[in-house]
């Protein structure tokens, strides 16, 4: 089968890279707190290129290429709900949200511990920084939830896209 290619390497790297940051400082939160720091400081390095490469990127990288109003997102999870949801080719309307909601949730969670860290707020900062965190938890495991339900539906290995780059082309009803 021909393959199309759907996730330039920037946003498979940066995709990979902000798994394995989080992962370190959540690890590292209470035993390592300078890793801790450091990795928080690669996140925030990492939103940045991903936010410059979703205004100039690639086309299935580009915000302007999958950011879909409030009821286009509501209808296509009704569509969802009813098994009638079409397949498209580069985020999903609901993927794109999640997209937004990762994005956002990282840029409050790593600027509550820079605020916490630098001295500029007080206390109440970590257990601002401590809940952000495990908010983001909850929408990581709603993410791969959502990965997995897609997948299933579509008959596509969403995470092996990740990797390769690469998905099946589009067919009759799908939307590139």
């Amino acid at each position: 089968m021909q393959l199309i290619k759907v996730w330039d390497p920037l946003v498979r790297v940066f995709h990979w890279s902000l798994v394995a940051a989080f992962a370190t400082a959540w690890l590292t939160a209470d035993e390592w707190q300078s890793v801790h720091e450091l990795v928080g400081y690669g996140v925030m390095g990492l939103i940045a290129i991903r936010l410059i490469w979703g205004l100039v990127g690639s086309h299935y990288a580009r915000f302007s290429q999958f950011v879909r109003s409030p009821s286009v997102t509501l209808h296509y999870l009704h569509e969802l709900r009813h098994h009638r949801e079409p397949r498209y080719i580069g985020h999903n309307p609901a993927g794109a949200a999640m997209v937004l909601a990762l994005l956002g949730a990282l840029i409050l969670l790593t600027a509550s511990g820079w605020l916490y860290v630098s001295d500029t707020g007080g206390d109440w900062l970590e257990e601002v920084h401590e809940f952000i965190a495990n908010a983001l938890l909850a929408l990581v495991a709603l993410h791969l939830a959502g990965v997995a339900l897609t997948g299933l539906r579509h008959r596509e290995n969403l995470v092996k896209s990740m990797f390769t780059g690469t998905k099946r082309p589009p067919a009759n009803h799908d939307i590139n």
